[in-house]
């Protein structure tokens, strides 16, 4: 039986902002940018803003929530990098900045489970 859509407009209300962080503070982005990717950290950052918006926008609409909200949990999957980077590069820091770093580790699997349910809603 389909679910409220609620789930899916909240996720879609998360990565709209985020997606928007990309481009108001990109260099906190940046930082985070795996050296192994090619081309500049400024270009993934950008790149996975435009994704965040657009994966928005698609959770938004219904027609297209359910083929969104897999690829939303894929795309969470698929900066799960970043985070262990980060975690790597702070380290160092004091250790509010380091709990803040080792935190956002696991917080990766409820957004999974999250996208997934999203993609369970309503049309």
């Amino acid at each position: 039986m389909p679910r409220p859509a609620r789930p899916a407009l909240l996720l879609a209300g998360l990565l709209a902002a985020a997606g928007t962080a990309h481009f108001v503070a990109p260099r906190q982005f940046d930082a985070v940018v795996p050296e192994v990717l090619p081309g500049s950290p400024r270009a993934w950052t950008k790149a996975s803003g435009v994704a965040e918006l657009a994966l928005a926008a698609g959770l938004a609409i219904p027609a297209t929530r359910r083929a969104s909200a897999q690829a939303t949990a894929l795309f969470f999957a698929a900066v799960f990098p970043a985070n262990v980077k980060m975690a790597y590069d702070w380290r160092d820091r004091s250790t509010a900045a380091k709990t803040l770093a080792y935190a956002r580790l696991p917080l990766q699997v409820p957004l999974i489970l999250w996208a997934r349910k999203a993609a369970r809603t309503e049309q």
